[in-house]
């Protein structure tokens, strides 16, 4: 028999099977997805994932509602958050991860 994964086991899952992708627990309590040394994004248990996404990404992402402004910086375009409150969720915080680290870790020429 097998138990019921929770959103943030579903998206860690997923998240840490890309290449060079590490997670583990950040300074503020959060638990955070890393491609060397820089953020992909990280979740606060299974409720919210945090990003930030250039300009242009985060105004099409908040327009598409998608995401919302990050509570600890009102009114700054970048930050970012997602609530987490069912599998569409978890399926797009692992989209929006995704967009992410292809921007991250894709190769400079």
């Amino acid at each position: 028999m097998s138990a019921t994964r929770t959103a943030s086991q579903q998206i860690t899952d997923e998240v840490t099977s890309w290449p060079g992708v590490e997670a583990g627990a950040g300074r503020r309590g959060e638990f955070a997805f890393k491609v060397g040394r820089r953020e992909i994004g990280h979740l606060h248990g299974d409720h919210a994932a945090h990003f930030n996404f250039p300009d242009d990404v985060w105004a099409e992402l908040s327009e598409q509602r998608r995401i919302v402004e990050h509570p600890v910086f009102p009114g700054r375009v970048g930050p970012a958050a997602r609530r987490i409150e069912n599998a569409d969720d978890v399926r797009d915080v692992i989209e929006m991860m995704r967009l992410n680290y292809d921007r991250i870790a894709a190769p400079t020429s």
